[in-house]
């Protein structure tokens, strides 16, 4: 799971996140909130999802803008746990 993806698997990636921003070797998505809280709320559940896989994204926020970036520092590159986080992240603003 913490092998880099090949070039097929990051080109699937945009389709299977269309909300993200795919390089080389990174994702991102912007969160926008309601107000503060919601964004603190978001970037909890963010953090305990994180800690659970032990792989953590990098987190910007912004009163109600909550940007995460994610990539496996270990490998240098995108990773299929990359993506297990960000459909996780995502379930949490669709409530899937």
């Amino acid at each position: 799971m913490r092998e880099p993806l090949t070039e097929d698997e990051r080109a699937t990636l945009a389709t299977v996140h269309p909300d993200w921003a795919i390089t080389a070797d990174a994702m991102s998505r912007t969160f926008v909130f309601e107000d503060f809280s919601a964004a603190m709320a978001f970037v909890t559940r963010v953090a305990l999802a994180a800690e659970a896989l032990d792989h953590h994204p990098d987190i910007d926020i912004r009163w109600n803008k909550v940007t995460l970036r994610l990539t496996t520092h270990s490998a240098g590159a995108l990773t299929e746990m990359d993506s297990i986080l960000a459909a996780a992240f995502d379930g949490f603003v669709t409530g899937e």
